[in-house]
Parts: structure tokens; sequence; C-alpha cells
């Protein structure tokens, strides 16, 4: 922001309103559903491709060998991945869908995207594979428009001093599903019919229910009705969130800031596309930058092979009843989730991002030197393989899973919110893509594939290195700030010393402008009409 308006107020009460107001926190916290739909479809497919009947239904017999039938590697490639390739292009457009018909309209199209791919996935039979991979790719475009707005409206609607855990909810609600994923699988996978992979994939049609019906009682974005400039709908949804009337002060004063706010982006980089590769004063470029790599790393932690790829890689090491193993992860999965989502407004965003890749490279390392040096007979190697992965899966469960989508949500302007929230999403579905890809072909030991197995780890170890080395250089430190004051931040100070900044925003002059900020912040007398220090001028 460049100046004029008041940079403490614009998160959802940030005021003087009570924070004990946890009616509105809790009608955007459920928002966070929508995990579940991203969360199950994963865990679902993981589980899917390896039950006997769905293998014999879209596979071929294999006379002799350990289960009835099998698929070639492209296929297992395929179906995992290809949900991605569809994500990727859902993610690009949720933007536009969620800056045209809203935030909770945008949502509930989702649900019905998603509720056609789950269809075409459930009705299909021997012989219509390719009916099956297009249900993926349309449950695709539904997950990736869910996944692009979801952070998005949550960020925009949930009170700054609880913005972090509400939006980290999202995160633990996709641990959530693949949990349930993992045990419902586990209980179909011996039915000798279709009935073992189309009811896990079948009860999909009530995630989606549950999410879309919710949201008809929830209010649209405050911030969504200030850029379509129906300023009236927009102090009724703030109100509504606040448990105050619109003609509250209180409501006033934060409309005030939003509208100024909003004027004020437009005028600096517009609202385009092209809007995300501008520089100028408010350093959208960097934004962009952090957005798409940390959902990039997000998923080159290798977190996604142990939920795509895990019950496969458990039973090549040698371990007894995979599915179970499976399920045991999914619960340390859930439950790490919760320290994060309760530690991020209190330790911050880029001392957890920084500390969980330390983590999870040490035990990535780790399972990937035992179990290159362990036989598949050796049950306490398979033990420590295992207490490993548990442990890395914390690592990742409350820190880079729940902190990722945190920051994305967070660190972009009003006028190019939403598309810089889907541009960063999609990145995430495109590496996701690509590591559902490639994964099998470096694991598996067909004639052409790599045959690296637990080897793996040494990738996934080596990528962790370079998220923990990226979060300490270009992760801004943003927690307890409102929109506005991240805004300023990001203009005036780079990721090494926005800690430092952000305390002396909240400590000196809270309720000061943009120029009394920074005035104060260098130690100059403000110049009557100034906005910025003279050294920290920019040409937008």
């Amino acid at each position: 922001m460049a100046g004029g308006a008041v940079a403490s107020g614009s998160g959802i009460g940030s005021h003087d309103g009570p924070k004990n107001n946890m009616f509105g926190v809790f009608l955007v916290a459920f928002a966070a559903f929508g995990g579940v739909l991203y969360g199950y479809d994963t865990g679902t497919i993981g589980g899917v491709k390896v039950m006997n009947d769905w293998l014999c239904t879209f596979g071929t017999p294999t006379p002799g060998g350990t289960a009835p039938c099998a698929i070639s590697t492209s296929d297992e490639s395929l179906v995992v991945s290809i949900l991605s390739a569809g994500t990727f292009f859902g993610a690009l457009f949720g933007a536009p869908l969620a800056d045209w018909v809203g935030r909770r309209p945008g949502l509930m199209f989702a649900c019905l995207v998603f509720s056609v791919g789950v269809a075409m996935q459930c009705g299909s039979r021997e012989g219509q594979w390719a009916l099956f991979i297009l249900g993926r790719v349309v449950a695709g475009l539904g997950v990736a428009l869910v996944s692009t707005i979801i952070p998005l409206y949550q960020s925009e609607t949930a009170p700054k001093w609880v913005r972090g855990a509400v939006v980290s909810c999202y995160q633990w609600f996709i641990t959530i599903g693949l949990l349930l994923a993992s045990i419902i699988n586990n209980a179909t996978q011996d039915r000798p019919n279709h009935s073992s992979y189309q009811l896990p994939i079948g009860l999909q049609f009530i995630w989606a229910f549950i999410l879309c019906f919710g949201m008809i009682f929830l209010p649209e974005s405050p911030r969504f009705f200030v850029r379509k400039g129906q300023d009236e709908k927009a102090a009724k949804a703030l109100g509504f969130l606040l448990s105050l009337p619109p003609t509250d002060p209180i409501v006033e004063g934060e409309m005030a800031e939003i509208c100024a706010n909003w004027i004020e982006e437009q005028q600096m980089a517009g609202t385009s596309w092209f809007a995300l590769f501008s520089w100028g004063r408010s350093r959208i470029l960097f934004r962009t930058f952090v957005g798409t790599w940390l959902q990039a790393w997000q998923q080159l932690t290798g977190i996604n092979f142990i939920f795509y790829y895990g019950t496969t890689f458990f039973q090549n090491s040698g371990i007894p009843n995979p599915f179970l193993i499976s399920v045991a992860t999914n619960i340390v999965n859930v439950f790490m989730t919760i320290p994060g989502i309760l530690a991020v407004d209190r330790l911050g965003r880029r001392t957890l991002l920084i500390c969980g890749a330390l983590l999870m490279l040490i035990c990535e390392f780790l399972i990937a030197i035992i179990g290159v040096t362990i036989s598949v007979e050796n049950q306490s190697g398979q033990k420590a393989l295992v207490a490993l992965v548990c442990i890395y899966i914390a690592g990742f469960a409350s820190t880079w899973g729940p902190i990722a989508w945190v920051v994305v949500g967070e660190i972009f302007p009003l006028n190019v919110r939403a598309k810089g929230v889907a541009i960063s999403v999609a990145s995430n579905w495109l590496w996701n893509f690509g590591i559902g890809y490639a994964t099998p072909y470096l694991v598996d030991t067909a004639p052409g594939d790599l045959g690296l197995g637990p080897k793996v780890f040494f990738i996934w170890g080596s990528t962790c290195t370079a998220a923990m080395l990226f979060a300490f250089f270009f992760v801004p430190e943003t927690k307890g700030l409102s929109f506005e004051q991240v805004d300023i931040l990001i203009q005036h100070s780079w990721p090494v010393t926005s800690n430092r900044y952000r305390i002396k925003m909240i400590n000196d002059n809270v309720q000061a402008t943009d120029g009394e900020v920074m005035a104060e912040a260098f130690g100059e007398k403000q110049v009557p009409g100034q906005t910025t220090p003279p050294e920290m001028r920019e040409t937008v």
C-alpha cells in the first residue's frame, strides 16, 4: 500500500472488536472442509490402484505373479498423475471464476464439477479405461478450483489474529481426507467385486455435498464485494462476520480501510495477469516468485510419494500389511497438523518452515541410508523405516503442509490476490503431476525403470535442503499483520529482516499510515503529503 490508508486495520476484526468472536472464526474455518476432497481423492487412488478387482478391471492377468492382475508402469503413472494435470488448468481457471461470480458461489460450482468426475469414475467398467481417466481429469478440475478458492476465501475473511490457524485448517482437512481414504480402502480392499473400489470413490459425493450445502450459510468475502463496487453488501458481510451491525463504527472503519487499499492497489499495478510480473514499489513479481516456489517446494519435500506410493513402498520393503501401516502414517499426519495450526500464529511462518525442512531432510537421508543397507527380512530395520517415515510426516504436517497455504493466501495485494493464489496453486499441481508421473519410473523394477527403491529418499532429502534455504532467504515473516501491513512489510523490507521490521510496525506505530510507519522506522521526520522516505521511493 502506498499510503493514506490506515495500516493496522484491515484484517477482519483488527480494530477494537473482541477477539473472542468465535462465530466468524467458525464460519470461515468451515470452508476448510474442502480439504477433504483433495486429501481423500489423493489417498483413495493410492489404495485403489493396488486392489485386485480394480487391477483385473483395468489391467491384464499375470499368471504366476504375486497378484492376479497388473497394470503397466505407464498406466500407473497416468492414473495417479492425471488428476494433477486437470488441477493445473483448474487452478488457473479458479482466479477468474472467483473474481467473476465470487468466492462462495465459486466453491459451490467446484463441488458440482468434482461430483461429475466422481460419477464418471464410479460408472467405469471393463474396457472403459478412457472413461475412468477422463473422470480423474474432471475431478481434478473440481479439486483445483477448491484448492484455489478456499485459501483465498479464508484469508480474506478470517480475523488477522487467528488467520494463520484458520487457513491451516485447510491442510488439516486434507490430512483427515487422507486418513479417511486409507481406513475405507483397508475396509473394502478384499471385496470380490467392483464395490471394492467403487465404494471408496463414490463416498466422495458425500464430501462434496457437505461442502456445497454448508457454503449456502456462509457470507461472501467483503473484499470481493469491494472489488465489485458493492460497498453496501460488503458492509453487511463484514458485519455478519464480526457479529455487528453494518453501521457499527468498527465495521465502518474496516470498510474505509479496505476500500482505500483497493483503490491504491488498482492505481499501482492494475488487476490483469500481467500485473503478477510487475515490480515497482509493490514488488508483485517477488511475491509471485515466493508463492509459486513455496508451493513447488511443498511438493518437492516428497510427501506425496508416501501418500501415492506408500502402500507399494512398504510392500516392496517387506513390511507385512502395508495397508495398516498406511493408516498409521495418516493418523500421524492428522494429529501432527494440529501443533502446526496452534503454532503458526505464535512462532511464525518462517521459523516453522525452516525447522520443518531441517527435520524432514534429516529423516529422509536416514531413511535412504537405512533402506539401502538392510534386507527385507530385517525386522528392526523395517521398524526403524516406519518410525522415521512417521517422524518425517510429522515434520511436514506441522510445518510445510499448512503453512505454505497460509503464506500464499496473505502475501498478494487485493488487486491480484485471486490470480496470485491461482498461479501459486497451479505450481503446486504442476509439480504434483510431475512427481506423481515420474515416481513409478524412479522406484519400480520393471525393464526401463530406474528401480531406486528407498534410494529415492536421497532425492527428497536434497530437495528438503533446498526448501530450507528457500524459506530462509525468500519467505517474509507475516504473523499478526493485516493484509495492508503485509503489503507495507514486503514493500519496505526483505525476508531476512522482515521479522524485525514486523515487530517495529506492531510495537511502534500500529495505527500509522504507510508513510508514518516508514518515517518512524527510518528515524526520519515525516514531510506533509509524503508517504515514503526519500531513499525508499520507487517509480511504479
